[in-house]
C-alpha cells in the first residue's frame, strides 16, 4: 500500500528588500524640493500626500503580498535615510551640523512618524488591494 504523496504548500514571495528601498528612495523628493526652494502651495503636506498616493499606487494596484509590511519598511527606511542626508545637507548649506544627528533624541520620533506614515499608506494599499476586481 502507498502512502499518499505529501505536497508542500506553494512558495509565496517574500518580502521584496528592493521594493522597499525603492519606494522609501520616492519619498526622498520631499526634502529634494524643500532643499531646491521649489515648494507647493501647501508645501510637505502636499508633498506627503503624493507620495502617498504613488505608495499606494504601486503596491495596491501591483498587487504586493504583504503590503501593510511592505510599507511599514518603506516608511521606516525612509526615515533612515533623511537622518544622515540631513547631516550632510545642513553642513553643505549652513556650514554647521544641524538636525537630528545635531539632536539625537530627535531621531526616535523621525523614525516612529515615518513608520506610521507607512504602515497608514500600507492600509490604504491593502484597501485598493481589496477593493479592486480579481484578473484587474
Amino acid at each position: 500500500m502507498t502512502s499518499p504523496m505529501r505536497t508542500s504548500p506553494p512558495v509565496r514571495p517574500g518580502l521584496s528588500v528592493k521594493l522597499v528601498l525603492g519606494l522609501a528612495a520616492i519619498g526622498l523628493i520631499r526634502p529634494l524640493m524643500r532643499i531646491s526652494g521649489f515648494d507647493l502651495p501647501g508645501g510637505q503636506w502636499v508633498l506627503t500626500g503624493l507620495v502617498t498616493l504613488v505608495w499606494v499606487g504601486i503596491v495596491g494596484l501591483g498587487r504586493v503580498r504583504r503590503p501593510v509590511l511592505t510599507l511599514l519598511l518603506a516608511g521606516l527606511t525612509y526615515g533612515l535615510y533623511i537622518i544622515p542626508i540631513s547631516a550632510v545637507v545642513s553642513i553643505l548649506l549652513t556650514g554647521s551640523l544641524q538636525g537630528p544627528v545635531a539632536l539625537p533624541i530627535a531621531i526616535i520620533p523621525i523614525l516612529v512618524i515615518n513608520t506610521i506614515w507607512g504602515a497608514g499608506a500600507g492600509l490604504l494599499a491593502l484597501a485598493v488591494q481589496y477593493l479592486r476586481p480579481a484578473g484587474r
